[in-house]
């Protein structure tokens, strides 16, 4: 079963943390740390290789940080996981027949729907997720506003 990576699925919460914290001023790679429990050393590669692919831009200076370099309705998923996933290089032909002709293209169209999945998921997608999470979260059950 097709499964992003840890560098993926921090890099994809690092963009969605800047989407909902740069208002105005872009988020510092400290706080983005902070906020995820990491040491600033295990995000700022990430972070760099996603300035490098203009997902994120970065700011110098005393205030400086991250913000995103588009808007979030127009960076997808897929886009981030393609920055941090490294291309398998290995070599097909090191492998039996029966895994380069029958194996590896069934592996490789179901990796091709699943990357079309993810194509198909936004930033902005996940923002309006977080937002409605965190509603539900501060609510206590039960309390209907309709009008």
């Amino acid at each position: 079963m097709p499964r992003l990576s840890d560098k993926s699925l921090l890099a994809i919460a690092a963009v969605v943390d800047v989407a909902l914290h740069a208002r105005g001023m872009p988020v510092a790679a400290k706080a983005l740390a902070a906020r995820h429990e990491l040491p600033p050393r295990h995000l700022e590669p990430v972070l760099q290789a996603l300035v490098h692919a203009g997902v994120l831009k970065g700011v110098r200076g005393p205030r400086g940080g991250y913000e995103l370099a588009r808007e979030r309705r127009r960076i997808t998923v897929a886009e981030v996981v393609r920055v941090v996933e490294a291309e398998s290089d290995e070599a097909l032909d090191s492998f039996p027949p029966i895994v380069r002709d029958i194996v590896q293209p069934a592996v490789a169209e179901a990796e091709r729907a699943f990357e079309a999945a993810l194509d198909a998921v936004t930033v902005e997608d996940l923002c309006r997720s977080a937002a409605q999470n965190t509603l539900r979260k501060g609510l206590p059950e039960g309390i209907d506003f309709t009008i």
